[in-house]
């Protein structure tokens, strides 16, 4: 975990105060990160700025704010509440809340010393949006003032075949941070929860077998519900194409999809080497989400294969080494309401729940392509077997504070150091 011994000398700007954006702002007043915080709600909210500090102030995922950042026998944290300016003072560090405007490239971050900003809105995902783009673009952040900007969420083009700017980069601290390069980079991607998660469980199975070794993998993520669904079933909006996310998520598992597989690719390059499938199921709680990932290793036989002990063992040295403090390894049975809050950890292994079997898989060589891309028809030896292992690992996180935003923190504290 990254140490500050004192406030950052620079403002951090927050676009957006929904649950990332919210819960942003808590994770740097509980680290007193920066030497003031501005969040741009970029409407008016309630009757006063009263009630946008009561909304700051209680959260029914994590509770009351002053409990979270002194245990319980705090006291209240929000003072010094400026009606005329947007500002108060939340456990000491200076905030202010901008209400005006909604586009980017109008927020006023060039009037208050912004330099970064988080966009914690979800609406502005296109890195090649023009800033003038109706409604606003992630990059009218840089015209109004900002000079880094990340994104809390997967980059999405949305023109095909369209690569990305050369000033876009996207990052999961601990994983591929150095990939950020300070002179180049002004539009960073902290990728998804589950992109995050994901890649927490693949890194250390890579370091440790190599990509030669793992043939395919695939993914399901049980995941709480996200403030995309209904609480009601409801009418579709026009052209809409997933006529499941508009079901009560009170009442229903709901089949949707994932861009973990392709946003992981962007994070660890060597995926895209190895068959990957990613899916995903909604399920009717607040948040605390689980990865189900099943890989395919070629073995080195059968009487000297892979076991569930091997799988343990990978995770628990790495857990203890190189990614420690983000990586948890736990042998404790574990539901989803343990892991709510889970003391900033990007992944939590569910040892007690690994899995492993081996067994000779038949292939027939007739069948294979050659260099020249024809099948391979005059061989001596037409079928081989080899070894194979499956092996199953579930890891927990918790898709809105303890995992993803406190990655998300990581990350911009990284960022923020070296514009200093």
């Amino acid at each position: 975990m990254i140490q500050i011994s004192e406030p950052l000398p620079i403002r951090l700007g927050i676009n957006g105060l929904g649950r990332i954006g919210k819960l942003t702002l808590w994770h740097h007043i509980a680290r007193k990160s920066f030497s003031e915080i501005v969040v741009n709600l970029g409407r008016q909210a309630g009757q006063s700025l009263a009630d946008i500090a009561h909304y700051i102030e209680k959260d029914s995922t994590y509770g009351w704010l002053p409990v979270y950042l002194h245990g319980h026998r705090a006291q209240r944290v929000i003072e010094n509440l400026d009606e005329t300016n947007g500002t108060m003072t939340i456990d000491g560090v200076p905030v202010r809340i901008l209400r005006e405007k909604r586009n980017p490239k109008e927020i006023a971050w060039r009037d208050y010393g912004v330099k970064l900003v988080v966009d914690a809105t979800g609406r502005f995902r296109d890195p090649t949006a023009d800033p003038e783009t109706p409604g606003g673009a992630l990059r009218g952040h840089l015209v109004s003032g900002a000079e880094k900007v990340i994104l809390s969420a997967p980059f999405k083009l949305k023109e095909k075949g369209v690569g990305f700017p050369e000033d876009t980069v996207t990052v999961v601290y601990g994983i591929n941070e150095d990939d950020y390069n300070p002179s180049k980079h002004q539009v960073i991607s902290a990728a998804s929860c589950t992109t995050t998660c994901l890649a927490y469980m693949m890194r250390p199975l890579l370091d440790y077998f190599g990509v030669e070794r793992i043939l395919s993998a695939s993914m399901v993520t049980v995941h709480a519900a996200t403030s995309s669904q209904a609480v009601l079933d409801r009418v579709p909006k026009a052209g809409a194409t997933d006529l499941r996310k508009i079901r009560s998520i009170f009442n229903n598992i709901i089949l949707t999809t994932t861009g973990a597989a392709k946003a992981l690719s962007l994070v660890i390059p060597e995926m895209k080497k190895i068959g990957f499938i990613a899916e995903s199921v909604r399920i009717p709680t607040n948040t605390g989400s689980l990865i189900v990932l099943v890989i395919n290793i070629q073995d080195e036989s059968l009487e000297n294969r892979i076991t569930r002990d091997t799988i343990n063992n990978i995770y628990r040295e790495a857990a203890e080494g190189p990614y420690k403090g983000y990586l948890i390894y736990t042998e404790e049975q574990n539901v989803s309401s343990d892991i709510i809050g889970y003391p900033k950890a990007a992944t939590i292994i569910e040892a007690s729940e690994t899995h492993t079997r081996t067994a000779l898989i038949h292939v027939d060589l007739t069948k294979a392509c050659g260099p020249d891309g024809k099948a391979l028809k005059s061989l001596v030896c037409s079928e081989v077997e080899v070894p194979i292992t499956q092996a199953v690992i579930y890891g927990w996180y918790d898709n809105e504070f303890g995992s993803y935003t406190n990655m998300l923190g990581e990350l911009t504290l990284y960022i923020a150091q070296q514009m200093i």
